[in-house]
C-alpha cells in the first residue's frame, strides 16, 4: 500500500542525503519520481545535501497546488511513481492534505523530509500536520551534534554567533553561515535553554554549565 512518510530530525542530519538517496533507488529500478522542495539553501528549484549533492527539483511555492500539479502531469502522458518533498515543514497545512491525496487518490508513496519544529522550539504548521496525516514518522538516524558533544535536539537561529528568540519563523540561513551573518546552530535542549551557542560558550573564561561560587 502506498504511504505517506514522514522523515524528521534537526538541521544537518541528513535529510536531504537520505532524500536524493532515495530518488537514486527508485530511478536505478526504472522509476520515475517528482521531487517538490521549499526554500531550498542552494536557491529555487533545487534540493541540495551539505555532502555538494545537488539535483533540480519543482519549487512548492505558497499557494501551489501539488494535487493538481501531479494530475496535470499525468494528463499530459508524463510519468510518476513516487513523490519526494524536502523542505516539507515549509509547506502550508493544506499543501500536507494534497500529499496525503496523492497517496490515497493516486496510490504513489509520498516522502516528506522536515525538521519538526523552529528555532523557538515551536511546531512548523506543516510539519505538524504531517504528524498528524502521515502513515508513518520516521526519526533521521544519522545524529546531529551539539558543540558540547551531546545529540542536538534543537534547531536554533544565530545572528553574529549569538542565539535569537524572537523574528519571522521562516528565515532561509544554513549551519555554516559566517558568524556576523543571520545562520543556524544545531544544540542540546540544555544549551538551548540557556541559549549558549558554541561562539558564546567559548567566548568566555568559565563554561555556561560552570555554576558560580560566592566566596566566604
Amino acid at each position: 500500500m502506498p504511504e505517506l512518510v514522514f522523515f524528521s530530525g534537526t538541521m544537518d542530519c541528513g535529510k536531504s542525503t537520505l532524500a536524493l538517496q532515495i530518488g537514486h533507488n527508485r530511478s536505478a529500478r526504472g522509476l520515475q519520481g517528482v521531487i517538490f522542495t521549499r526554500d531550498d539553501r542552494a536557491g529555487e528549484g533545487k534540493i541540495s545535501s551539505r555532502l555538494g549533492l545537488v539535483t533540480e527539483a519543482v519549487e512548492a511555492a505558497e499557494g501551489m497546488d501539488l494535487y493538481a500539479y501531479l494530475v496535470e502531469l499525468l494528463s499530459r502522458g508524463g510519468k510518476a511513481d513516487y513523490v519526494i518533498v524536502d523542505e516539507a515543514q515549509f509547506l502550508a497545512p493544506e499543501q500536507i492534505d494534497q500529499l496525503a491525496r496523492i497517496v490515497d487518490d493516486l496510490d504513489m508513496d509520498v516522502f516528506a523530509f522536515g525538521i519538526t519544529t523552529d528555532f523557538r522550539t515551536k511546531l512548523f504548521p506543516g510539519s505538524q500536520r504531517l504528524i498528524e496525516l502521515a502513515d508513518r514518522i520516521e526519526q533521521l538516524q544519522v545524529e546531529a551534534l551539539c558543540w558540547c558533544g551531546a545529540r542536538a535536539t534543537h534547531n536554533a537561529r544565530t545572528v553574529g554567533g549569538q542565539m535569537v528568540v524572537e523574528g519571522a519563523q521562516v528565515v532561509v540561513g544554513d549551519v555554516n553561515r559566517p558568524a556576523g551573518e543571520i545562520g543556524y546552530e544545531v544544540l542540546c535542549r540544555r544549551h538551548h535553554r540557556r541559549r549558549a551557542t558554541s561562539a558564546s560558550a567559548h567566548a568566555g573564561s568559565l563554561s555556561p554549565d560552570v555554576l558560580p561560587v560566592n566566596s566566604v
